[in-house]
């Protein structure tokens, strides 16, 4: 069978405002649930339009072999697929089948993301309506809290033609499913849910209507750019797709930003820690502006790190005290030390944050550089009974000291605990993606998702990015939490 001519971006119409009389359930079995590295091996439809119903099936060759846990589920095994045409052989037909309808899957997201694909590497880009028996489950019956098949299953009392997790059983379900919601349901009630679902949403005249198609319902972060290339708004979320297109809802602020974006950009992640890391390149990235419009979140961002990114260096001096100075990012590596205090966005946010800390545990701020009194005379804080005496020797340096470093110790910057770079490897709930973050010095190198892209990056060398506060903290955070896999790597070689 021939393959389809590459490049065909037209293959269906879009979706139309009325309940859809052409529909195809579909169901996909796959050799494992990473949408990078699994492929189809098997594919199940059953077409129903004026015309009548009608049902395919054919098994796929991947070129990759099928995981235990895959075989043992589905019963397909490599033997079986040793024989099956590949996804190009079966293509042509393929695309012919789903030919303007709209594809109900369960899950749609996931077999619509692996359709996508496999279409990709066939230089075609792939686009179809779709809709979501969970999310329409949700919507027709939301008293109920499962929406997985099997609950359904119970729920309706369908008859299970066959082996669960084959595609063209699991299609024959979703086909009965719909006929059963046709039956309990009011017309109506069915209608209006699938419009709300399928329907085109509020979209700016200005922006490739296509992009809606292309956005996942992934976890990850997007960018909104006016046409300077200024970033207006970058977010993290929990599915790029919904927060999107929540975006631009009714309103006089999501009006500004419709008629303001004229790019929008995102990154998926499996889980938060690569939705924040994200996030923070997007505003990493973003150009230097002084004129941002008042839209998004109204955050005024600029590229890199501030320059004026500092801390407090505390070390001790001769009486056992301790002298406090201000350092900046820009002049010493923040990660490599083991006496600083405190990330601020610049002096004066510093200097506050110090003036507050002395004045809640009576600290003498002649000892901390906040008052410029000579030595041996009482500091201002002392003349206000708030500073038991240092300045003058009514207090030992040694105690001030020890009553410092207990005021600071919670804001205390932890030094890089590492001899070299590691990988924090991220998981989604379901197992379809993986990332792997390399994190160096508590900066965020890279994401990548194989072990061949990141051998790559760590023969690039390390970073030469700034450190980051953003970035500091979700790290530290996620290390001290333990729930997403360490991998320690050897130091960088010289």
């Amino acid at each position: 069978m021939q393959t389809p001519e590459a490049n065909d971006a037209e293959l269906l119409p879009p979706t139309s405002p009325e309940l859809p009389e052409a529909l195809v359930f579909l169901d996909l079995e796959t050799s494992g649930a990473n949408l990078a590295n699994d492929r189809i091996i098997e594919v199940g439809l059953v077409e129903v339009d004026p015309q009548g119903v009608r049902e395919w099936n054919v098994l796929v060759n991947p070129g990759i072999p099928v995981s235990p846990f895959i075989a043992q589920l589905t019963g397909i095994n490599d033997a079986m697929l040793s024989g099956a045409p590949t996804f190009a052989q079966i293509a042509a037909e393929l695309l012919e089948r789903l030919r303007g309808k709209v594809l109900i899957a369960h899950n749609a997201r996931f077999d619509y993301s692996f359709l996508k694909g496999e279409f990709a590497r066939l230089t075609i880009d792939f686009r179809m309506p779709t809709l979501c028996t969970v999310r329409l489950s949700r919507k027709l019956f939301p008293e109920h809290h499962r929406h997985n098949l099997d609950a359904l299953v119970t729920r309706h009392q369908l008859h299970v033609p066959g082996s669960r997790h084959r595609a063209l059983t699991d299609a024959r379900l979703l086909w009965e499913l719909w006929q059963c919601w046709q039956r309990e349901l009011p017309e109506s009630s069915i209608e209006n849910a699938v419009v709300a679902l399928i329907g085109l949403p509020a979209w700016p005249a200005q922006l490739d209507p296509q992009i809606i198609d292309d956005l996942p319902e992934a976890a990850g972060a997007f960018a909104f750019y006016a046409d300077d290339d200024r970033l207006l708004v970058a977010k993290r979320c929990s599915n790029i797709r919904r927060q999107v297109l929540a975006q631009f809802a009714a309103g006089k602020r999501a009006a500004q930003l419709s008629e303001a974006t004229r790019r929008i950009d995102w990154r998926e992640a499996a889980g938060e820690l690569g939705a924040r890391l994200h996030e923070i390149e997007f505003e990493r990235l973003a150009t230097a502006s002084t004129s941002s419009l008042a839209v998004g979140d109204g955050r005024r961002l600029t590229p890199g790190v501030s320059r004026d990114l500092c801390s407090w260096q505390v070390q001790p001096v001769a009486d056992g005290d301790f002298r406090v100075q201000l350092v900046h990012a820009e002049d010493l590596d923040f990660a490599l030390r083991d006496d600083l205090f405190g990330l601020y966005a610049d002096g004066r946010e510093a200097v506050r944050a110090l003036r507050q800390i002395a004045d809640a545990h009576h600290l003498c701020h002649q000892r901390l550089g906040l008052d410029d009194s000579a030595a041996g005379q009482a500091c201002a804080a002392y003349r206000q009974k708030n500073c038991r005496g240092t300045c003058i020797g009514r207090e030992a340096g040694a105690l001030h000291g020890a009553r410092l470093l207990t005021a600071i110790a919670r804001w205390k910057l932890k030094p890089w605990p590492f001899a070299g770079p590691i990988v924090l490897l991220e998981r989604d709930a379901f197992g379809w993606r993986e990332d792997i973050h390399l994190i160096d010095r508590w900066r965020h190198v890279c994401t990548v998702h194989n072990e061949e892209a990141l051998q790559a990056r760590l023969l690039a060398g390390p970073s030469e990015q700034p450190f980051a506060s953003d970035v500091y903290r979700i790290v530290s955070r996620t290390l001290a939490n333990g729930k997403i896999a360490l991998r320690r790597l050897p130091a960088w070689s010289t």
